[in-house]
């Protein structure tokens, strides 16, 4: 096997545990990549604020964040994509008229992560940071990145063709979907971090498990898919590791790149 110069991850379902933590064993793996000379990489659908505690562990030289439309290299922003603060507003209208005014939603932005969730997400998950709770009434801000909980698919489909220039992506893990301006997605996040890194994505080793990660791991050298993956992801991976429970991603590494 052609060793990669990059190695990025997933974070939920991939990198984490359940409980989303990281092991103490995927950190120390982590750690002898990078000695090893990789650079390491995070591309996720959570917000830039929803990730900093990992980031302050595993200190990655790559950040792909809601779902590639925030791209950092070396912590320097490379590109963003963001819904203006009108069509940010006429969205959330929007979703509201078609999926009920009670339903739940969440916008990342550069500086925040903001949410209407009737329990504080951080009760569930200790990982989440410093979300900002907000009822939407009033809200006046550019986001890279909104989530809808939508429970009929019809409606998601619904709302998308109220606006032209959007693209969704229904996570497996529930009745979530994320909406992000057109075009935007981890595969092309990664083609700015190779123009960026002047490298090729046949050097590039990524690892996920959901649907959004099927493009970044069909256009990158070595794709691989998690033991606990959907399907249509293992269908498409060049490999198949061990489930986040049983750190796959730290157990290929251990074998296949160091």
């Amino acid at each position: 096997m052609r060793k990669p110069q990059i190695l990025i991850f997933d974070l939920d379902g991939t990198l984490l545990r359940n409980d989303k933590t990281l092991s103490e064993y995927t950190l120390e793996i982590l750690c002898k990549c990078k000695k090893c000379g990789y650079l390491i990489g995070i591309s996720t659908s959570r917000g830039e604020q929803n990730c900093l505690g990992f980031l302050r562990k595993m200190k990655p030289d790559i950040l792909i964040s809601s779902g590639g439309a925030l791209v950092r290299v070396n912590e320097k922003i490379i590109c963003s994509s963001s819904f203006s603060a009108i069509e940010t507003k006429n969205f959330i209208e929007s979703a509201r008229k078609i999926c009920g005014m009670d339903c739940e939603i969440t916008v990342d932005t550069l500086e925040a992560h903001y949410w209407n969730y009737k329990t504080d997400p951080k009760e569930q998950d200790k990982s989440w940071g410093d979300s900002i709770y907000t009822d939407f009434a009033d809200f006046k801000h550019e986001a890279l990145k909104i989530c809808v909980e939508i429970r009929h698919p019809n409606l998601a489909q619904k709302l998308c063709e109220h606006f032209s220039e959007l693209d969704s992506q229904h996570f497996s893990d529930g009745d979530w979907y994320k909406f992000t301006k057109s075009g935007i997605t981890k595969e092309k996040a990664i083609l700015a971090v190779c123009e960026a890194c002047h490298t090729d994505v046949s050097e590039i080793a990524a690892f996920g498990d959901d649907y959004a990660d099927m493009g970044m791991l069909n256009l990158c050298g070595i794709g691989v898919a998690m033991d606990n993956a959907v399907q249509e992801v293992k269908d498409i991976a060049d490999d198949i590791t061990l489930s986040n429970e049983e750190d796959g991603v730290a157990a290929y590494l251990e074998k296949w790149i160091i």
